[in-house]
C-alpha cells in the first residue's frame, strides 16, 4: 500500500489472545502503518513497551494474581467456563466496550476483530468501517466435517458427518444462552438487524476472515464461511518482552534437553497438583525437567536435582532447546511447540484446548491425557511413548521445518491490505467523477 493506514486492532483473553495480534501489529509498522491495539487496561505496559499505540477497552479484568482461585475456577471449567466468562465477564459490559470502540475507531481506516470482542462487529456495522474478523483456532467454525471437541463431549469424533451436523445444530441451541439479553437489548437500541449468534456466526465479518492458524493444523472446510482465508499461525517476536532468566539458560547449557511443563497464562492459575505429578513423572523417566509456574504461589520449597522451575521463559528460545513439552492446548502455547519441532502431551483444561489436542495429534506430533487422569505414572508412560518413537520425533522436526518456512502475520497484512484495497477502488471512481457548476 502506498499511503499510510491507520488499523484499529481489538482483542481480549489470554497472551495467547495478545500476541497473535501484536504480530500483526507489528507487521503492519514495518509495511508503513498504524496500528492500534485496543484492548483491556490489564495489556498496556506491554503494548506500550512494544511501541504499539494503546487503547484501554472494557472490560478493565484484574490482573489473575489478583483474583481469587474460584473466580479462576469458575472460567476454566469445562463444562460451565464458557458460559461464565460469556455471561458474567463479558456480555454485560458490551455497552461500555462498545463506547471505548466507537472512540477508538475515529480516523481509523480498518477494524481487525477477535472472536470475542463483542462490540468489535457492532462498531463496524455502525459507522461502515472496513472490518476484518478473525479466528485463532479451527473450533470457531463450527464445521461439521471438522467438528470442534467440546471438554465434555469426547465421543463426537465418532458419529459420522450426519452425527456430527446433529450435534452441531444442538450445541448451537443449547448455547443460545451466549447471545445474552445484554447483547440482543443493545443490539435493539442501536436499531442493528441480527447477523446471527454472536459466538459463532455473528462474530464473521461478511468482507473476510482471516484464520490465524496453518494449513499443516486444519484444512479449509466445505462448510466453512466463503470469505474465510487461511493466513497462517502469527507468532509474535517479542523483542520487548522478558529476557530468558539467567539462571534457566544455565541449566539449558549444563545437561540434556529437558521436557517444558506449563500451562500458559490461564490454566497456570487453577494448576492444582499439576506441578506435583509432573515433577514425579519426570523423576520416574530419568529426565530433567523445566517448570514454567506462572506464579510464586505455584513454587515449590524443593526440587530434586536435575530440575528447575521459573516464572517465564520466552518460548521462541526455551522450546528449541527442549527435548519434548507438556502444556494444556491454549493455541498459542500449541503452536509454540509446532514450531519448535518438538513432540508434546497435551493436557486440556477448558474451550477449544481439546479440540486443539486432537488436530495436533493428526498431525503425528503429540498425545493427550483428559486431565482428570494426570498422574505420574500415566504421564510418565505417555511421554516414554513420544521420546522413545522415532515417528513422533521425526514427525515433530518435519512439521517445525514447515511451520518455520510459513509467516502468519505477514499473510493476514496481506489480506487486510487487500481488503484496504478493494475499499479504495470503490471510493476513487467517485472522488475522480467531475464537480459542475450548477447550470453548466
Amino acid at each position: 500500500m502506498s499511503k499510510r493506514k491507520r488499523i484499529l486492532i481489538t482483542t481480549f483473553g489470554s497472551y495467547g489472545d495478545m500476541h497473535p495480534y501484536m504480530a500483526i501489529a507489528a507487521e503492519l509498522r514495518a509495511r508503513g502503518h498504524q496500528p492500534v491495539i485496543a484492548t483491556s487496561e490489564l495489556y498496556r505496559e506491554k503494548i506500550e513497551v512494544a511501541g504499539f499505540e494503546f487503547v484501554p477497552v472494557r472490560p478493565h479484568i484484574a490482573p489473575p494474581q489478583e483474583q481469587d482461585t474460584e473466580m479462576m475456577s469458575k472460567v476454566m471449567n469445562p463444562r460451565w467456563g464458557t458460559g461464565f466468562l460469556l455471561n458474567e465477564m463479558l456480555f454485560p459490559f458490551v455497552r461500555e466496550a462498545y463506547e471505548d470502540l466507537l472512540r477508538a475507531v475515529e480516523g481509523a481506516d480498518l477494524l481487525l476483530t477477535h472472536p470475542i470482542s463483542f462490540a468489535g462487529p457492532l462498531v463496524a456495522q455502525t459507522t461502515g468501517i472496513p472490518w476484518v474478523s478473525s479466528v485463532l483456532a479451527p473450533a470457531s467454525f463450527m464445521s461439521a466435517y471438522d467438528p470442534p471437541l467440546p471438554p465434555f463431549w469426547p465421543w463426537m469424533r465418532h458419529v459420522g458427518l450426519f452425527g456430527t451436523r446433529a450435534v452441531a445444530a444442538f450445541f448451537k441451541q443449547v448455547t443460545k444462552v451466549y447471545k445474552n439479553d445484554f447483547y440482543d437489548q443493545f443490539r435493539k437500541e442501536l436499531g442493528l438487524p441480527d447477523r446471527g449468534n454472536p459466538v459463532f456466526e455473528g462474530q464473521h465479518s461478511p468482507g473476510m476472515i482471516v484464520a490465524l492458524f496453518s494449513k499443516l493444523f486444519a484444512q479449509p472446510q466445505p462448510d466453512w464461511p466463503p470469505q474465510a482465508r487461511v493466513a497462517g499461525f502469527a507468532f509474535y517476536g517479542g523483542e520487548h518482552e522478558l529476557e530468558m532468566p539467567p539462571e534457566l539458560t544455565a541449566f539449558l547449557d549444563e545437561g540434556e534437553a529437558p521436557i517444558v511443563f506449563t500451562l500458559g497464562t490461564s490454566a497456570v492459575w487453577v494448576a492444582q497438583d499439576f506441578y506435583l505429578e509432573s515433577i514425579a513423572a519426570a523423576k520416574l523417566l530419568g529426565r530433567r525437567a523445566v517448570l514454567l509456574i506462572g506464579d510464586e504461589r505455584n513454587r515449590l520449597e524443593t526440587l530434586p536435582p536435575g530440575m528447575i522451575a521459573v516464572n517465564y521463559a520466552p518460548f521462541a528460545e526455551l522450546l528449541p532447546r527442549a527435548c519434548a513439552m507438556v502444556h494444556h492446548g491454549g493455541i498459542g502455547t500449541t503452536s509454540e511447540g509446532l514450531r519448535a519441532g518438538i513432540p508434546s502431551l497435551i493436557v486440556p483444561f477448558a474451550f477449544d484446548q481439546p479440540d486443539n489436542a486432537v488436530h495436533a495429534a493428526r498431525l503425528g506430533v503429540s498425545r493427550a491425557l483428559p486431565r482428570t487422569k494426570y498422574r505420574a505414572a500415566r504421564i510418565a508412560r505417555e511421554l516414554d511413548i513420544l521420546l522413545t518413537k522415532p515417528d513422533y520425533k521425526n514427525r515433530a522436526h518435519e512439521v517445525g521445518r514447515l511451520l518455520r518456512q510459513e509467516n502468519g502475520a505477514a499473510a493476514a497484512c496481506d489480506l487486510i491490505e487487500e481488503v484496504l484495497r478493494e475499499e479504495q477502488d470503490v471510493l476513487l471512481p467517485a472522488l475522480e467523477e467531475p464537480v459542475y457548476a450548477s447550470g453548466d
